[in-house]
């Protein structure tokens, strides 16, 4: 069926066509991914913002669908969709690690950043984050690959508190985690450029801009790597042709919603 866009009770049946597909789709076959769709239909559309937020919740508690995880985090994180809510990162901490344990990497990135931050005080995990971080790196998230080389780049400790823990962390990217001996924290990760380069290259080859800009300037200054001049400028274009993809995109999508 064909819409003509330019008729506003066209374009309104329309929409109200699909939220009742969505209804259906969701409230009589069961199905997550259409339960999710509701939500985007709700968020998006209507702007009910309370109601995509039950939506999103139900859907990842009762379907472990990690998608609908992601979302509702993100509701309770900026206190969003409920009357009177507050920011609430632990709540959606457990969010987050719920979508994670589905195998999510934006999940699992999130649920990282939020257990190494000093903002989670009590709740603040750092190996336990370093974790998550590093499954999502390994599942091609090029943002938790991005945060990883940081690490390594200048070094970061913190508090351990998962008794789930008992050994360094181990995986692809070989992130050197290991017991501290100073106050600051229980663990360490040493600043090891060798390392961090391996890790800012897998970043940049998953298109991350800082990490592309980054890698240029290792390849300039011989830093985890040998000097070359000649990859250092081709990082460097990359660097600024994502920059300019992102701020195309950005202006795309300004005009169309404006």
């Amino acid at each position: 069926m064909s819409v003509n866009f330019q008729d506003e009770a066209e374009v309104k049946e329309y929409l109200s066509n699909i939220g009742i597909e969505y209804r259906f789709g969701c409230y009589s076959e069961k199905k997550p991914e259409v339960c999710h769709l509701l939500g985007d239909y709700l968020e998006s559309i209507h702007r009910d913002y309370e109601k995509a937020r039950k939506v999103f919740r139900s859907t990842c508690d009762d379907y472990g669908y990690a998608k609908s995880c992601l979302k509702y985090a993100n509701y309770t994180f900026i206190g969003r969709g409920k009357s009177g809510s507050k920011p609430n990162p632990t709540e959606a901490l457990e969010y987050y690690e719920k979508g994670c344990k589905l195998n999510d990497s934006e999940n699992c990135l999130n649920a990282g950043l939020l257990l190494v931050s000093p903002k989670m005080n009590d709740r603040r995990d750092f190996m336990k984050g370093m974790e998550y971080l590093t499954k999502s790196c390994d599942m091609n998230n090029g943002n938790a690959c991005y945060y990883l080389s940081g690490m390594h780049i200048s070094g970061a400790e913190g508090p351990i508190r998962s008794q789930e823990t008992t050994a360094p962390l181990m995986s692809s990217t070989e992130a050197n985690v290991k017991k501290s001996n100073t106050k600051a924290g229980d663990y360490t990760v040493e600043k090891n450029m060798a390392k961090a380069f391996e890790l800012t290259t897998k970043a940049c080859e998953l298109n991350n801009m800082f990490a592309c800009a980054n890698l240029a300037h290792m390849y300039a200054r011989g830093e985890g790597t040998e000097k070359n001049k000649e990859k250092a400028e081709i990082y460097k274009k990359k660097a600024i042709a994502l920059q300019e993809e992102i701020k195309n995109s950005k202006q795309l999508l300004f005009q169309q919603t404006s």
